[in-house]
């Protein structure tokens, strides 16, 4: 497909920096199968449920994935900033670095009292560095030297600090790895996981460890030319019985984002059954997918020309998106990261 179909305009003081407080007071654009929309707020999303409908949420941990250091010459340091984006081994992990153009295989690093040194030199600015600590050391020194990794549209316009530690992660959040959070369930709060329980609504849990590739803008002409960066998902076998079990009882599944959907689809067959999924998805979902698993999605604001947009047009239908996300804009929605978001509902 075209990708400038999924191309909008979004003003720039529609860019949420900082989340709704509380959480769960964040709007809520419904959308309906029929196209029909409603304005609510998170807080709402009870009365949209069932007892014995299921929210299957993400787990992942965002990691201070954001490291400033020197690159370390003969004729003195230079400055070097690196994201960590996927973990090789546990002392090596595959980076985007800036600068990147004089980085070489061999180079030393430092970022405080942590060494580093490049083992390997890849496209557009990406690297494979290896690092003097491995495991749960190499964890704590990056929790301690690194930033949180807000999204460039957050972070052009004020720079990451202690509340952000708190704000950028889920309610959910338990298996460190990610470099971006699962927005959707930033919204989460205790009080509204209380009312969904109150409610008959079971929580179900999955990880999917989010890269950088899923919020890359599509940069391809034709959405057939784009390639996904793979990212590492899990669905224990004993959750996948307990979602099929909510299908087969004539219930819905809701996916708490796109990252769940993702995983869920990853790990669906074709007769729709889920099963026991744990390694490398690399899944891109446009308009013409079949859909096999979730039956509504609760979701962020994507960016424009981005594989998210692409996919929730998949999931409501490409018209009724741009629609949806026009009446957001006029209605003075928040978006992105920290902004509100949507529920779709897909027919029966």
């Amino acid at each position: 497909m075209d990708v400038s179909l999924f191309d909008f305009v979004l003003p720039d003081s529609a860019i949420a920096l900082r989340p709704a407080s509380p959480r769960d007071s964040a709007r809520l654009l419904v959308v309906h199968p029929d196209g029909q929309l409603e304005h609510k707020r998170i807080g709402d999303l009870p009365d949209y449920l069932q007892a014995g409908d299921a929210v299957v949420v993400n787990d992942t941990k965002v990691i201070a994935a954001r490291l400033h250091g020197d690159r370390l010459r003969p004729t003195g340091p230079a400055k070097i900033e690196l994201l960590l984006h996927r973990r090789l081994s546990p002392s090596r992990y595959s980076v985007l670095a800036r600068p990147a153009r004089k980085l070489a295989p061999g180079d030393d690093l430092r970022f405080g009292d942590l060494k580093a040194k490049v083992a390997a030199r890849g496209e557009g600015g990406e690297a494979e560095i290896e690092f003097s600590r491995a495991g749960p050391a190499l964890d704590a020194t990056i929790a301690e030297l690194g930033e949180m990794p807000l999204p460039p549209y957050i972070a052009g316009k004020r720079k990451p600090d202690a509340a952000d530690r708190t704000d950028y992660q889920t309610m959910f959040a338990r298996a460190p790895g990610s470099v971006a959070a699962p927005t959707a369930g930033l919204h989460f709060t205790p009080e509204l996981a209380r009312r969904l329980a109150d409610k008959g609504v079971a929580r179900e849990t999955l990880t999917l460890q989010v890269g950088l590739g899923t919020f890359l803008p599509v940069t391809a002409a034709d959405t057939g030319a784009h390639r996904m960066h793979a990212e590492w998902a899990e669905l224990t076998q004993e959750t996948a019985s307990r979602l099929n079990a909510v299908h087969r009882a004539g219930k819905r599944i809701v996916a708490v984002g796109t990252t769940p959907l993702r995983t869920l689809e990853s790990a669906a067959g074709g007769d729709g059954e889920l099963r026991a999924f744990a390694g490398d998805t690399d899944i891109f979902i446009t308009p013409g997918y079949r859909f096999k698993s979730a039956d509504m999605l609760l979701t962020n604001f994507h960016l424009p020309r981005s594989t998210l947009f692409m996919l929730v047009s998949a999931f409501s239908g490409l018209q009724t998106m741009q629609r949806a996300y026009q009446t957001a804009i006029a209605a003075g929605y928040r978006f992105y990261s920290y902004g509100d978001a949507c529920l779709l509902i897909r027919p029966a």
